[in-house]
């Protein structure tokens, strides 16, 4: 009896032996941050940084190009090792040694950019592939490479890495999904010394500045370190969570639209319309006979396909819509779109199309404002070789009055607008990254608090420079561009005292700020010309990071004297000289007395100066220059052709 007890305790004693070793084993994987991946790109001249992590003591071994480095995990399983610094080359692979085995491939040494921000710096390629489709077609630089870090949020602390992502190179397959302001400055870099570029993309459309920042950038701000501390509890996250819910809940209702209830659905191609009207696309539904209506407008055309078109290649442009959209050919669903920002671009499904006739059919729902198609953008069928124009008379029935609802003006909780989140989650993982620079395109999302923001900007910078621990480290900032109705007289506008404020933080050294007042759409918060704002960012960086003697802004107001009816202006970068850029004089100058009335001013070049003046103010006070959301003809320009900033001397 006693001998087979002491049998089983030995069998028992060898199964946890074989278990703990086991796990002892596992345990003992090194892993390495998700950032470094085959096709990374390893900052030049800098100390590299490699880290991860595996079991408590563990012996590591690196080796990168003729460098072989050893080190061991700490108590809590955490290494790294600094590389020498090294010049631009490859490629190599980077070998690491320990319990396992794991070697990168495809490492080029070069220049890594962190392009950060929201909307306009996400935006890929791929949503601009009719401007742009000739550029991705010929893409061919596989030294430039482009790492998405994936949406994440976090409240509560900075994590150790990222949810997955991948290094991508720029040929025709994949590049159509790189930041394509981030893809411009790259190729322009580039192609200017040949050094391999790395991109790492950390953009959330949407987004405020405040998510981007550390808690330690907010040190002097007692509100936001309150609201940081309290969305660490998560019970009050869940709360707030709940509450979201129950407001979306009550906006989300039973389906109330005729054209879904049937018995034929309005996009079912044997369903007739009766008493349908006809509506013009593009164009908004308020503009065209009918009032105030917030609900879903169905849109119906008949459309005839030529035997000649390729219907396994067929793509539907349907410009912008206000708000969402649901596509339907001959019954079937080609896709939609929730928002009303997207360019819409659909492929559509093999055989969907007929040699006859087609029923394009269209549901738009708006929730506030004017509802429908967005003018000034593309509407067509295409095929490479084929293209059928979509813009005119359509028919148009109204399937749903939405009733009006206090649930759609209640406060909504979204993770990513809060403070912290998306920097814990999208930035801290790699802050021991070595990088060139920084560029940043954002402040959409901000626009509505010019007051508050170039303290936050400032913030930023000074927060990415001390948590990447390079002081140094050049900063390029993207001012917002022009944007909605131009305004024939001089008026207020949040989104030009927003542009004054991204000014302010050039007083910090080493930035630079691209103007781009003259890309803009009046009708698009995504202009589609992002080759200029990555080409402007890439001149601005030839001077901070790569000390190119040129000129790299257009012209920043400096200062100003007042001698008599005349106020005199002076700026910085004005290069080879001030000029208009159609030949015209200065436009878009208002001046004002004491009593702050705004007027169009008379306005004149002389001396690399600008005199402004008007006959009826005697005494002059105040300037302004571009002074609007979408100034109509801001045309002051230096000779290299760089638009000067929107500005006022009202301080």
């Amino acid at each position: 009896m006693d001998n087979h007890i002491s049998k089983i305790k030995a069998i028992k004693f060898i199964l946890i032996l074989v278990v703990s070793l086991l796990a002892s084993t596992s345990s003992a994987q090194v892993k390495l941050p998700q950032i470094f991946r085959d096709s990374m790109v390893l900052q030049r001249d800098a100390p590299i940084n490699i880290w991860g992590w595996a079991s408590q003591g563990e012996e590591i071994i690196l080796t990168l190009d003729e460098h072989t480095l050893k080190t061991r995990a700490s108590d809590s399983g955490q290494w790294r090792i600094t590389f020498p610094k090294m010049k631009a080359g490859g490629t190599y692979d980077l070998k690491i040694l320990a319990t396992n085995e794991l070697t990168i491939h495809n490492i080029f040494i070069g220049d890594v950019w962190l392009v950060a921000g929201q909307s306009n710096m996400e935006h890929q390629l791929y949503r601009h592939d009719v401007t742009y489709a000739k550029e991705i077609k010929e893409a061919n630089y596989p030294n430039i490479r482009h790492f998405k870090v994936p949406r994440n949020t976090n409240l509560n602390e900075p994590l150790e890495d990222v949810k997955g992502g991948q290094w991508e190179v720029v040929m025709p397959e994949e590049v159509p999904n790189f930041s394509a302001v981030a893809y411009f400055f790259a190729k322009k870099i580039y192609e200017k010394y040949g050094v391999p570029i790395g991109l790492i993309n950390t953009s959330v459309g949407g987004t405020r500045i405040e998510a981007w920042t550390s808690e330690q950038g907010f040190s002097n701000n007692v509100d936001l370190l309150r609201t940081i501390e309290k969305n660490k509890d998560t019970a009050y996250i869940n709360d707030l969570i709940k509450k979201d819910k129950a407001i979306k809940d009550q906006i989300v209702t039973t389906i109330k639209d005729k054209g879904l209830i049937g018995p034929l659905k309005w996009y079912d191609p044997k369903y007739t319309p009766k008493n349908w009207r006809r509506i013009n696309i593009p164009g908004y539904w308020e503009d065209q006979g009918i009032r105030n209506l917030n609900g879903t407008v169905w849109y119906r055309k008949d459309i005839e396909i030529p035997q000649t078109f390729d219907n396994d290649n067929a793509k539907l442009f349907l410009g912008r819509i206000v708000d969402a959209d649901e596509v339907y050919i001959n019954g079937t669903k080609i896709g939609q779109t929730t928002y009303q920002y997207p360019q819409r671009q659909y492929t559509l499904p093999k055989n969907v199309l007929k040699s006859e006739k087609n029923v394009l059919t269209i549901r738009v729902s708006n929730y506030q404002g004017k509802g429908g198609f967005v003018p000034d953008k593309p509407y067509f069928l295409s095929t490479a070789t084929d293209t059928i124009d979509l813009k005119g008379y359509w028919q148009y029935k109204v399937g749903e009055v939405f009733a009006p609802s206090d649930a759609s003006s209640g406060t909504t909780f979204n993770p990513q607008n809060e403070p912290t989140a998306l920097y814990n989650a999208m930035v801290a993982p790699y802050t021991q990254y070595a990088l060139k620079g920084i560029l940043w395109y954002q402040g959409e999302s901000n626009s509505g608090e010019p007051e508050k923001y170039a303290s936050l900007l400032k913030g930023l910078i000074q927060d990415w420079r001390n948590q990447f621990n390079q002081p140094n480290l050049p900063f390029i900032y993207a001012q917002l561009p022009n944007f909605m109705d131009v305004n024939y007289t001089p008026e207020e506008s949040k989104w030009a005292a927003f542009r004054d404020a991204q000014t302010k933080a050039l007083a910090l050294p080493l930035t630079a700020m691209t103007v781009n007042i003259d890309l803009g759409e009046w009708n698009d918060i995504h202009p589609e010309n992002k080759k200029d704002v990555g080409e402007r960012m890439a001149l601005a960086a030839l001077k901070l990071a790569y000390n190119e003697d040129l000129i790299f802004s257009g012209p920043l107001y400096k200062n100003h004297t007042v001698e008599r009816n005349k106020i005199i202006l002076s700026f910085s970068n004005i290069g080879s000289g001030l000029t208009t850029k159609d030949g015209e004089p200065p436009a878009q100058f208002a001046i004002a007395g004491k009593d702050k009335h705004f007027v169009w001013a008379n306005a004149k070049i002389e001396n690399n100066k600008v005199i402004v003046w008007h006959d009826d103010i005697k005494a002059p006070k105040y300037v302004r220059y571009a002074w609007a959301d979408n100034p109509d003809n801001p045309n002051l320009y230096n000779k290299e052709g760089l638009p000067a900033s929107p500005f006022t001397t009202q301080h």
